[in-house]
């Protein structure tokens, strides 16, 4: 069942970033949806049963947002054609469909409960995977959309995302605010620069990938586990830290390198008061990043003399891990190269 899942999973992505028409879009959409599901509810828990079917609502409502909204461009223009959607009522709808299908503000509600009943893998996969056909989707029809409330919603994203990570305790809400926040970087610049919102999307995919498989090596789901997986794996607790603040986009880490390229590009198309504005919101962000990288490495839990000290133990870290690491630390001398 899990092998037809991962499949449908890249099936469903395949036919909606290579279709032209909107009918294959949408069924890929849906595959996606359908696919993804199974893997959500896996555990049998009530909160994994809870996060699929609020998962399912959502993706659905959005669909069926989509559809409706190149419907109404075939009934007015005549064209299922992925790019010509030209009819200003679609380009709204079609705005807030895909918008909903990330997670941008204000249709955030559904990313943080989902990731937060889901498995370590499979929010991975939702933070990651599931992302890339609503921005494909974006990519495609970014001359029809409409900008003004592309560009709202992307500034609030950048916002929320981290205002409202700093209360939480729970990793995998604080990483799905994360996530948030990264779409709001990569929304404000998806108009003007195609190829700096993929390579944006691509090294946002690795820094959490790299965070998650860390997270799921050391089995911290809180920050009061995190302050105990020192006792696991010392070294790759310490390494998460530098994981961390290069998700934060801290120089001369990998993270820095998307945030400076989008900044550079804002500023050159006259827009020097938005990238100011994003800037200064990412502080947000970094607060969060810091206070996860200090629990990891610096600070002891009050009853830390409860926890089974565990250095005996042989845990390996894959080779997968090690790489994803590596990369998103040292990525950004080797840009110019790439």
């Amino acid at each position: 069942a899990k092998l037809i899942s991962i499949l449908s999973l890249l099936l469903g992505t395949t036919i909606t970033i290579s279709s032209n028409h909107w009918a294959m879009a949408w069924t890929g959409l849906e595959i996606n949806t359908l696919a993804i599901l199974p893997l959500i509810s896996k555990p049998h828990h009530p909160r994994a049963i809870e996060a699929a079917t609020k998962y399912f609502l959502v993706q659905a409502a959005a669909s069926t947002l989509l559809l409706f909204s190149c419907t109404t461009n075939a009934l007015f223009t005549g064209q299922w054609d992925i790019t010509q959607l030209t009819h200003p009522i679609s380009c709204l709808l079609l705005t807030t469909a895909i918008s909903t299908k990330l997670g941008l503000v204000p249709f955030h509600f559904w990313f943080p409960e989902v990731l937060q009943g889901s498995s370590l893998m499979t929010g991975l996969l939702l933070a990651t995977a599931m992302k890339f056909p609503p921005i494909t989707l974006f990519l495609l029809t970014s001359s029809s959309l409409n900008y003004t409330l592309l560009t709202i919603m992307a500034i609030a994203s950048a916002a929320l995302g981290g205002w409202a990570g700093l209360n939480q305790t729970q990793i995998r809400k604080i990483l799905a605010f994360s996530s948030i926040s990264h779409l709001g970087w990569m929304t404000i610049i998806i108009i003007y620069n195609h190829k700096l919102t993929l390579i944006t999307f691509y090294l946002y995919c690795m820094m959490t990938a790299a965070i998650f498989l860390t997270l799921k090596t050391t089995k911290s789901l809180k920050l009061s586990s995190m302050m105990a997986a020192w006792t696991k794996i010392p070294s790759l607790n310490a390494i998460l830290m530098l994981t961390l603040l290069s998700l934060a986009g801290l120089p001369p880490l990998t993270g820095f390198l998307p945030k400076w390229l989008i900044i550079q590009e804002l500023t050159k198309q006259g827009m020097t008061s938005t990238a100011t504005i994003i800037a200064l919101l990412s502080l947000l962000s970094l607060f969060f990043y810091l206070r996860l990288a200090y629990c990891a490495t610096i600070t002891l839990p009050p009853n830390s003399a409860n926890y089974m000290k565990q250095w005996q133990t042989n845990k390996s870290v894959n080779t997968l891990t090690t790489t994803l690491i590596t990369l998103t630390i040292t990525l950004l001398p080797l840009s110019p190269m790439i």
